[in-house]
C-alpha cells in the first residue's frame, strides 16, 4: 500500500535530506579543522531520474567536496553557506513531510469509510 511511487519519492527524498543536514552539520563541527574540506550532498538530479524510471527508491545520493575557496588554514567550509543550506533544507523537509502526512491522512479517511 505504501509502495507506490509518490511514497517511496517521498521517503527517498526524505532520507536524503536528513542526509544532507548531517553532512552540513558535520561540515560546522569542523569549521576550524585545519586542512578539513565541507562536503556537499546532492540526490535532487539522481532522484528525477530515478522516478522517471518509475525507481525512486534507487536514486543514489552522492556527497562530492566542496570546490569552495580554502582558508589560511586551509579548510573550506562556510558558515554562511552552511546556514543556508540548512534552513533550505529544513524548509524542504517540512514540506515533503507535510506531503506524507497528508497521504497518511488520506489513507486513514479511506480506510476508516
Amino acid at each position: 500500500m505504501l509502495d507506490d511511487v509518490a511514497s517511496v519519492t517521498l521517503s527517498t527524498a526524505l532520507t536524503a535530506l536528513a542526509a544532507r543536514q548531517r553532512v552540513s552539520a558535520h561540515n560546522i563541527a569542523n569549521i576550524e579543522t585545519p586542512n578539513f574540506r565541507a562536503g556537499q550532498l546532492s540526490f535532487e538530479d539522481n532522484l528525477r531520474q530515478a522516478v522517471s524510471a518509475g525507481e525512486p527508491a534507487q536514486a543514489a545520493v552522492t556527497i562530492t567536496p566542496s570546490d569552495a575557496p580554502v582558508g589560511i588554514n586551509g579548510n573550506n567550509v562556510s558558515l554562511d553557506t552552511e546556514t543556508l543550506t540548512d534552513q533550505k533544507t529544513a524548509l524542504q523537509f517540512r514540506l515533503l513531510s507535510g506531503a506524507m502526512s497528508a497521504k497518511f491522512e488520506l489513507l486513514n479517511t479511506v480506510l476508516k469509510g
